[in-house]
C-alpha cells in the first residue's frame, strides 16, 4: 500500500481506500466482475471499483426471552454484502499543477445605481466585496470613498454588518482628523 489514498462514498458510507485494497461493503447493484467509478470525496486520483463477488455476512443471532412465562424466540440475520477491489488511477485532470490564485480583473466603470447613474467615489470592486472584506479594506479608504460606500450600502444592499463597519471606519477617520 502506498502513500496515496482517496476517500470515496459507497452506499452512503465513506471509505479511505488505497490502490489494490479489497473492501467488504453493503450490497451493491453492480454485477460481479463489472467495474464502476464511485464518488471521490477527497483525493486527486480517479478511483475504479470492481465487484469481485456478492456475499452474505456472518449470522447474527437475536434472542427474545421473558422470565417465568416460557416465552423464548430466536431469530437470525445475515447482511447482504459485496466484496470490491479498488484501483487508483492516474491523477485527475488539472490536479497535477497547484491551483494559482486568480488575480482580480480591474473594472473601469463604477457600479450603476438603479436610476442608471454611476455612483461617484465608490472604491473599485466594491460590489464584489463581502462584509468581512469591506471591514478589512475600509481601513485604507478615504473619507469620500467611505461615504460613497455607505450611501451605496444603505440604498442598495442594506447589509447591516457592512453598514456598521463603514460607520465605524468613518468615525475612526473623523477622530484622526
Amino acid at each position: 500500500m502506498g502513500d496515496s489514498y482517496a476517500i470515496i462514498r459507497l452506499g452512503n458510507k465513506q471509505h479511505r481506500v488505497y490502490d489494490g485494497e479489497t473492501l467488504v461493503v453493503d450490497r451493491l447493484s453492480t454485477e460481479p466482475g463489472k467495474s464502476f467509478e464511485p464518488d471521490v470525496l477527497l483525493g486527486e486520483r480517479s478511483v475504479t471499483a470492481t465487484v469481485i463477488a456478492h456475499e452474505r455476512g456472518p449470522k447474527i443471532r437475536i434472542g427474545k426471552y421473558r422470565r417465568r412465562t416460557g416465552y423464548k424466540r430466536h431469530n437470525g440475520y445475515r447482511s447482504a454484502t459485496s466484496r470490491v477491489q479498488i484501483s487508483l488511477g492516474a491523477l485527475t485532470k488539472g490536479s497535477a499543477a497547484p491551483k494559482e490564485a486568480k488575480a482580480p480583473t480591474p473594472k473601469t466603470e463604477t457600479p450603476k445605481a438603479e436610476t442608471g447613474a454611476t455612483v461617484a467615489g465608490l472604491p473599485d470592486d466594491y460590489t464584489e466585496l463581502t462584509v468581512p472584506g469591506i471591514k478589512a479594506a475600509s481601513a485604507g479608504w478615504t473619507s469620500e470613498q467611505l461615504e460613497a460606500a455607505l450611501a451605496y450600502e444603505t440604498e442598495h444592499a442594506g447589509r447591516k454588518g457592512a453598514i456598521a463597519a463603514l460607520e465605524s471606519a468613518l468615525a475612526k477617520e473623523e477622530e484622526e482628523d
